[in-house]
């Protein structure tokens, strides 16, 4: 793919900083650290604080359906199933749904989904608890919930520039809110295994359901002015964002870089219940250990983005989040040591996020405020979707090929994008320095 220099059909360096934002603010800047410069704004703290209990919530879901579905069916390919009909409504809905977020007002919606989210996680708490759930019914939960993250993820990742109020803070609240994530990565999973140690899958889902409420009270006492609509119809405001990015080369690579990392590296949380009951003769317990290593990996990750400031560089990191994905796949798929290969989820959450977070990063930065949620909501439609893709794909060949050599097949594909990446990254550095 040539990587010549165009121009953006607007321009990088114009971003609007709303008024409200006065001088006394900008000298409170000065007293937060660099690394967490974004919470000094009384929003994006409120929203912080929130969405930390809710995160929290849904990685303790997340490992805990994971479990009940192996528990009840020991299929791999079930698993990958499960996965993909979380995660495939965002690659379907999302750019659309993101078209649709750009024409209303993103933190009324947002408060919207949360609730429809606190929801779903109640309904699949008492169907476990009633024993009435099954294969069928934890597909259709699973769709349900993907839907609804469709929707969710571009929704708070679009209002983060909001919350902030200074577009300079953008990629320190994008870094934050990763960190965020992964702090809640590393901590859930091994406390999913502990709850499920001594009660059950339904207990987890009814914790992840009281946990919406932590962003609900969060959103419902931020003060901002509604965000400024697209004018024209879906169908217009959708073309709009699909030409900004399919025009702009740099934009298509790191869009093309989230599809390949999550097509094969994310893979592997398909198939951890397996490595932690076959391979590792492991529980629950187990499982969560490698979850939570993997969520260790991406806190650090997170952590050393929020550091970052200069654009360019940022590259350089996502190649070398590919490149260390790479390696960790290959050692874990190798590897029948339960100590080495918590070494190597580290790495394999570090590199991921390094990859996505940075990813993200570039493509707000980059983007203007009024096409902002249509190019986030096609950057996390990528890398859902394409997770999902691999989730399905990793599934179906551990059925018939074994979990360590489908992951070993994942890091070699991976391997190859990363040789034909290599050449290009410094032209891309290159380009975006010069916008």
């Amino acid at each position: 793919m040539p990587l010549s220099i165009s121009h953006f059909p607007f321009p990088i360096s114009h971003f609007p900083v709303p008024s409200t934002v006065s001088n006394s603010t900008t000298r409170a800047s000065n007293a937060w650290p660099a690394a967490i410069r974004a919470l000094r704004h009384r929003n994006f703290r409120l929203y912080f604080a929130g969405q930390a209990i809710s995160t929290l919530g849904s990685w303790i879901q997340q490992v805990a359906l994971a479990w009940l579905i192996y528990r009840l069916t020991g299929s791999a390919a079930l698993l990958g199933v499960a996965t993909f009909a979380a995660l495939l409504p965002q690659l379907l809905v999302g750019p659309l749904a993101g078209a649709w977020i750009d024409r209303h007002d993103k933190r009324r919606l947002l408060i919207l989904v949360q609730g429809l989210l606190g929801i779903q996680a109640i309904g699949l708490a008492v169907l476990t608890a009633l024993n009435a759930i099954g294969p069928t019914l934890i597909l259709c939960m699973s769709a349900l919930l993907g839907v609804l993250n469709a929707f969710d993820t571009p929704l708070r990742q679009s209002l983060l520039s909001r919350f902030v109020g200074h577009q300079d803070d953008l990629p320190n609240a994008l870094a934050l809110n990763a960190t965020l994530f992964n702090s809640s990565r590393f901590i859930g999973p091994p406390l999913a295994g502990l709850l499920l140690g001594f009660s059950n899958e339904a207990v987890c889902f009814s914790l992840n359901a009281l946990s919406y409420l932590g962003l609900l009270l969060g959103l419902l006492l931020i003060r901002m002015e509604p965000s400024p609509r697209a004018q024209g119809s879906m169908s217009s405001v959708f073309r709009e964002g699909l030409a900004y990015i399919t025009a702009d080369s740099t934009i298509r690579l790191l869009i093309i870089s989230v599809m390949m990392v999550n097509l094969t590296a994310s893979s592997y949380a398909v198939l951890l219940p397996v490595f932690a009951k076959d391979i590792f003769a492991g529980d629950a317990t187990t499982l969560g250990w490698l979850w939570g290593a993997a969520g260790c990996g991406s806190l650090v990750a997170a952590l050393f983005l929020a550091t970052r400031q200069a654009l360019p560089g940022l590259v350089s990191v996502i190649m070398a989040g590919a490149i260390a994905s790479t390696l960790a796949l290959l050692v874990f798929a190798a590897s029948s040591q339960l100590t080495l290969s918590l070494l190597a989820m580290a790495v394999l959450g570090f590199g991921i996020s390094t990859s996505n977070v940075g990813t993200n990063m570039l493509l707000q930065s980059l983007t203007p405020e009024q096409l902002r949620g249509r190019v986030v909501s096609f950057y996390t439609s990528t890398r859902f979707g394409f997770d999902a893709i691999g989730g399905l794909l990793a599934g179906l060949l551990a059925t018939r090929f074994g979990a360590p050599l489908t992951l070993a097949l994942a890091g070699a594909v991976l391997l190859v994008y990363c040789l034909w990446l290599f050449p290009r990254q410094r032209r891309l550095g290159v380009r975006i320095k010069a916008s």
